[in-house]
């Protein structure tokens, strides 16, 4: 199996976001998106950099491709983003008025789903910040990097790279703390760098409260969420231990039964990986018209690769997803025999 690079990695096929400072010397029509399902890291970077560049004067209008989690409807600057699945003419003007397009937390327009044609057909300078392995080439300006936390911390970054640190405010700060905190597992991931409680201490010396926020993600679950999880842990978690590996399987049927909404998965796939001996776990849930993976690893089980190689999926070294055309049974059955084939340990 794939050892990890810890060293971060630049793309180079795009100019450095240094350059696209240029652009917005004068107040510009800015579009911000993200990937679809968007998570805390997802909708913390969208909406911290929203807050950012409205202080610089800029007229922004942040877009969810789809519903977000309702875990993350506190978030300050929900009510002003659009969800392109409930507003899509609203967002599509959005976008074709836009100067300027960034592009968060995904390295490929597909992750957006239905906003996937425009943003190719958009002419506008387009501005990565991202941290997922293999970015198309297909931004102008932006930066890239695998060895970083989160894309909120790359927001981070990118606005003290701007000179602007005396900008962030507790609605940015809570904003980037989301994604950081949810995109570590609450720091305890081995992304977690010094750099990044560097800047959880500069966020809380501007104020930052963090237990609201951990509150806000972690102690809001409804009673149906709760009896679900303890379904899946009781009925449907597969502990295998010939491959250090743990399995959690659920039909579009166990999830009706549920009445599982947008972000009630969040988390499923990681508790395998708090059974002693397990380094491997998978999820995987019958939606729509296609069957979805999320793969988490430990250790030096490069879970990028697995996806890429096996389900048209990608990500991050110990997280990432993937997808299957065929059906559930047959995925996890065919899931089952690669795992055997290739015997992660």
């Amino acid at each position: 199996m794939p050892t990890r690079n810890t060293g971060y990695s630049f793309y180079c096929h795009m100019l450095p976001i240094q350059d696209a400072a240029a652009l917005m010397q004068t107040p510009k029509k800015i579009f911000i998106t993200t990937h679809h399902k968007p998570d805390g890291d997802a909708i913390g970077s969208m909406l911290g950099l929203y807050h950012y560049l409205v202080k610089k004067g800029h007229h922004v209008t942040p877009v969810s491709p789809g519903e977000i989690p309702d875990f993350l409807s506190w978030i300050p600057g929900v009510a002003h983003m659009l969800n392109y699945e409930e507003d899509r003419a609203a967002a599509t003007q959005a976008l074709e008025q836009s100067e300027i397009i960034f592009c968060l937390d995904f390295n490929d327009y597909s992750r957006t789903k239905h906003l996937e044609a425009l943003l190719e057909a958009a002419t506008q300078p387009k501005i990565l910040i991202d941290h997922h392995l293999f970015p198309k080439p297909v931004w102008d300006y932006g930066i890239s990097l695998p060895g970083k936390s989160s894309t909120c911390e790359m927001v981070y970054d990118y606005i003290n790279i701007c000179g602007d640190n005396q900008l962030i405010d507790t609605d940015i700060a809570e904003c980037l703390y989301t994604g950081v905190m949810t995109d570590t597992g609450s720091f305890r991931f081995s992304i977690t760098t010094a750099s990044v409680h560097e800047m959880i201490a500069d966020l809380k010396h501007k104020g930052l409260e963090h237990s609201f926020i951990h509150e806000q993600i972690y102690d809001s679950w409804s009673a149906n969420r709760m009896k679900f999880l303890g379904y899946v842990l009781m009925e449907k978690m597969e502990i295998m231990p010939k491959y250090n590996a743990g399995l959690i399987a659920l039909t579009r049927k166990e999830l009706k039964l549920f009445n599982v909404h947008t972000g009630d998965t969040e988390g499923l796939v990681n508790y395998p990986l708090s059974i002693a001996g397990i380094r491997f776990s998978t999820l995987i849930t019958e939606r729509g018209d296609e069957v979805k993976f999320s793969f988490r690893s430990k250790g030096d089980f490069d879970v990028s690769d697995f996806s890429r190689k096996y389900f048209n999926g990608g990500g991050h070294f110990n997280a990432s997803g993937g997808r299957s055309k065929t059906n559930f049974i047959e995925t996890v059955d065919n899931f089952k025999k690669i795992l055997s084939d290739i015997h992660p340990r």
